[in-house]
This record gives structure tokens, sequence and C-alpha cells, in this order.
């Protein structure tokens, strides 16, 4: 067996301590959540940036612009991966943190159903981002980098999420999320938390027309979003709606 230092560890207590323990670090817990939902809510109005420049994306299909890759939706994050000559790993692999925060994405179709894509970009060519993809078994849209994109937005020498919102073909940047902040990022809330239309739910502290739809409501299985909305489901999501904010 490893043989470990020794650890100054917490007191030894009873369960009744232990939960009142609990319940008062969960005051404190309950406190940074709600200032969490007020700073994306601040975050939802952020002014946003024109993107008047044209960039040029190479994707598995060929060349695509920025609009390209939003793939129809209305919001976009990009995420600026170093994976590409010079790069630590190459060219088996991506940066090592840039890896694991890629090992974090969950299912895309959850974000999709937000009107929001993600993609990932580099500098590496096409051949080599499917080849490490296979490996690594990702399957987040991953498109190359041919111009300034990474230097007109931060990430040409340092990893971050950058977010913009489109209107027909006018394109918007609306947030850029780097350093610790790409920490907490992977989950389908801490995307949407980065956008400039957040959650999209009722509940939210959002300006006004904003489109926002009942809480738990748009919920699905990945591969059901197609599919009809469940009656069952409303009844199930509205009962667990009441009993969290009840928690709250």
């Amino acid at each position: 067996m490893t043989k470990h230092t020794a650890m100054k560890t917490p007191p030894v207590v009873s369960q009744q301590e232990w939960e009142a323990a609990r319940k008062k670090l969960l005051v404190k817990e309950k406190a940074t959540l709600r200032a969490k939902d007020a700073l994306a809510a601040e975050r939802r109005r952020m002014p946003w940036m024109s993107v008047d420049k044209t960039y040029a994306f190479e994707g598995p299909e060929g060349k695509a612009s920025l609009l390209d890759l939003f793939e129809g939706r209305r919001q976009l994050i990009v995420y600026r991966a170093f994976f590409e000559p010079g790069v630590y790993g190459w060219p088996d692999h991506a940066c090592r943190g840039c890896s694991l925060g890629a090992d974090q994405v969950g299912n895309l179709a959850h974000l999709n159903a937000r009107d929001t894509t993600l993609v990932y970009a580099s500098r590496a060519p096409q051949a080599d981002i499917a080849r490490l993809k296979k490996r690594m078994g990702w399957e987040m849209p991953w498109y190359t980098i041919t111009d300034s994109f990474d230097k007109d937005f931060g990430v040409d020498e340092w990893h971050g999420h950058n977010v913009f919102i489109r209107d027909g073909e006018r394109i918007f940047r609306t947030y850029l999320i780097n350093s610790r902040g790409d920490e907490a990022m992977g989950t389908v809330w801490s995307y949407l938390d980065a956008t400039a239309l957040g959650r999209q739910e009722v509940w939210e502290d959002s300006p006004e027309g904003y489109p926002q739809t009942p809480t738990y409501k748009w919920w699905n299985w990945h591969d059901n979003y197609d599919a009809a909305p469940d009656k069952k489901w409303a009844e199930v999501s509205a009962a667990g709606e009441a009993a969290f904010r009840d928690n709250a």
C-alpha cells in the first residue's frame, strides 16, 4: 500500500451533528447558487459586439464561414482547443487541458434543443482532427482555423469559449469564458448560462421579449427531441418544479 503523509482530518461526529453541519454549509451553497443565477442574468444583459469581419474555416465538408458554424441555430459557442504543431502532445494528442475539457462535453442534443450549437476549433488539418476524434471518442463538430479568428477573439495564445448570437446573417459576439472559467464547462447548463439567451426557462431573470418556456418541460431523452411533447412528463416535471421551488 502507498504510504500517505499524515493528514489533519476533520472531527468524526454523529449523524445528527453531521446533518447539522451540512445544513449550515447548505445555506452558503444556496447563496452561491443564487449569486451564479444573478451573474448569468447580468451576462444576458451584456452589450453585443457586431462581428463585421468575414472568417473562414475548414470542416469535414470543406470550407465554412462563421455563419455556417451555427448550423442554422440562433446561438453558437466556439471553444478554441489547442491541437496543432508546436502544442505538447502533437500529433498524437491535443493539449492535455483541452483534452480533459473535451472529455467533459455532454450529449449535444440537449444544447441543440435550446437553439444553440457548440463547436471546437483548432489549427490542425481536418485529417488530423478526424483521427484525434476517433481515437478519443469525441463527437463535437471540430473545425480548422485558417485566418485571424483566434487572435481577433482573444484565444490565439490560450484556450477559451467565445459565444455568439445571430440575427439572420448578422453575427454578434456576446461573451467570452476562458482561463479557470473553462473548468466548469461541459454540461448543458454551463453552456446555456454562458449564452445571451440563457436556459430560456420562465424562472430566469431575462430581458423583456427573450424566449422562455416552462421550466423542465423541454427536457427530453437525447434521441427523442423530434417527438411530440409527452403529457406524462409535463405532469411529472410540474411536480418536480414545485418541490424544487419549495427547497430552493
